[in-house]
């Protein structure tokens, strides 16, 4: 079988499906955020540049720093992970450069299960949902949310990114986390593994 990649915005249920896909598929599970600095590290990603950066543009600086690392990154995760259930981290399919696109989308390409998770096809709503939801991941560990950090999940959204990269979307609103792995195993098999 291919490998089958998750994509979409912070707190669409991308994790909990990629859970369930590896039992119901029996393939090995990966989470790209868990890897992300183990890559960083390799592709000359600088903390202290990072930080600097910070000090001077705050976390969206940062985000723009981290985009051309987080396309190498994915290429690379890509290459080095065949035939698995990727979970990629919400800004991994998100790019506003061309050429950070690019790179992902040929990474991509061979994939025919790219999957993006969203609770609507509504966009407003699904920014509704994911920010209820991030709110509580946020409150639940003791973070204060801020706009700016509200703010990702609708720049998430509304970037065309993830809808270019998609080959079918699964909204989960109103259904089960397995009734939606239930959906995703049924399109895989419909389409030929």
């Amino acid at each position: 079988m291919d490998g089958i990649i998750l994509i979409g915005p912070i707190c669409a249920g991308k994790s909990t499906l990629a859970a369930l896909l590896e039992k119901g598929l029996h393939l090995p599970r990966i989470e790209v955020d868990e890897l992300r600095w183990q890559y960083f590290n390799d592709i000359g990603y600088s903390e202290d540049e990072a930080r600097r950066i910070f000090q001077s543009q705050g976390n969206l600086g940062v985000l723009r720093y981290s985009k051309p690392f987080e396309a190498q990154m994915v290429e690379k995760v890509l290459a080095e992970h065949p035939k698995k259930i990727i979970d990629m981290g919400a800004g991994h399919s998100v790019y506003d450069r061309p050429e950070d696109f690019e790179r992902v989308s040929k990474a991509l390409s061979p994939y025919k299960h790219v999957i993006l998770v969203l609770p609507s096809p509504d966009a407003g709503r699904s920014i509704a949902v994911l920010n209820k939801r991030f709110a509580k991941l946020l409150r639940s560990e003791n973070i204060e949310s801020t706009p700016e950090m509200m703010q990702l999940n609708e720049d998430f959204v509304r970037n065309p990114s993830n809808a270019k990269l998609a080959k079918r979307t699964i909204y989960t609103e109103g259904k089960s986390p397995q009734e939606c792995c239930a959906e995703i195993i049924d399109w895989i098999e419909r389409s030929g593994n």
